[in-house]
């Protein structure tokens, strides 16, 4: 037969006497519990009652543990150490996955659909690598990278299309004079247009509108395409993007499209994974979430 288990007195109670001897002061160790000081003191009294022994000697401004009460504490805080360690032994363990992408993509793309997969995938750590360059999956520990290019590639990589490069004009709603009226090609001197790095107006005007016309004079310039989109969504004239980018803007109505036409690009939207990964399952998701979006 087992023996008999003491009675224990009431965890809240512990918990706050254990907060109280590590700060030695009641309202600190209310902070900590996220209840009030009374509430604290009140627990500790409570101990002390059904103890029957003093655990603190109430200063000024401080408490002082008694001799009872620095015995009692060691053995407490050791209790909840292997509380801890118990229960995290029972929790899976984090596994952290880094992702490369540009920042343009991050922003405008992957940051917005995060929650959807944190919560499908609550024990992976994501991590996002946002940069221009190219990164290096051993010397950056990079497992899975989502960049423009065109095949071939590397053949220690795998690489899965996510995305065709289909570039747009967009422009908010109120930078027209009435959202059904769509300008000509001719009209765009009236607009200032905005650039992002790739530099893709000339060949939008051109190809896409099939126009001679000179472009507009007047413009801003910018070293990122996310950068281009917002200043667009804020009414500063007319930005090129690739569509899946924008088009949660387009269904909240913060941008149209000015003109049905669109530019193939050359460069189309890859997810990249170099094929002997260190986390293949975890991996396998990530991309299996991305390619969900195809």
């Amino acid at each position: 037969m087992s023996e008999k288990r003491h009675r224990l007195p009431p965890l809240n109670a512990l918990r706050a006497f254990d907060a109280a001897g590590r700060h030695l002061n009641f309202r600190i160790a209310a902070e900590e519990l996220g209840v009030t000081q009374g509430a604290v003191a009140q627990q500790v009294r409570g101990l002390e009652a059904e103890l029957g022994v003093k655990l603190f000697d109430r200063l000024p401004r401080t408490l002082a543990l008694t001799v009872e009460g620095r015995s009692y504490l060691a053995g407490i805080g050791r209790a909840f150490e292997l509380i801890g360690e118990a229960t995290a032994s029972l929790r899976p363990t984090l596994l952290q996955l880094t992702i490369s992408v540009t920042p343009s993509f991050a922003s405008k793309w992957l940051i917005p659909r995060l929650p959807d997969f944190t919560e499908a995938h609550p024990h992976l750590d994501l991590r996002i690598h946002a940069s221009e360059g190219l990164s290096n999956f051993q010397s950056d520990a990079v497992d899975i990278a989502v960049r423009q290019g065109r095949p071939p590639f590397g053949t220690g990589l795998q690489a899965d299309l996510l995305f065709e490069q289909e570039v747009i004009a967009v422009c908010s709603p109120l930078l027209l004079d009435t959202p059904v009226t769509l300008p000509a090609a001719d009209e765009l001197h009236r607009f200032a247009l905005l650039h992002d790095a790739h530099n893709l107006w000339p060949e939008f005007i051109e190809t896409a509108l099939g126009s001679k016309a000179p472009m507009a004079s007047k413009g801003v310039r910018f070293n990122q395409t996310a950068l281009a989109i917002d200043a667009a969504v804020a009414g500063q004239g007319m930005a090129l993007a690739s569509r899946f980018l924008v088009e949660q803007d387009i269904k909240a109505g913060r941008l149209i499209c000015p003109f049905s036409a669109s530019l193939r690009g050359q460069f189309d939207f890859y997810i990249l994974a170099p094929r002997k990964q260190r986390h293949v399952a975890a991996t396998a998701k990530v991309r299996e979430w991305l390619l969900g979006y195809r």
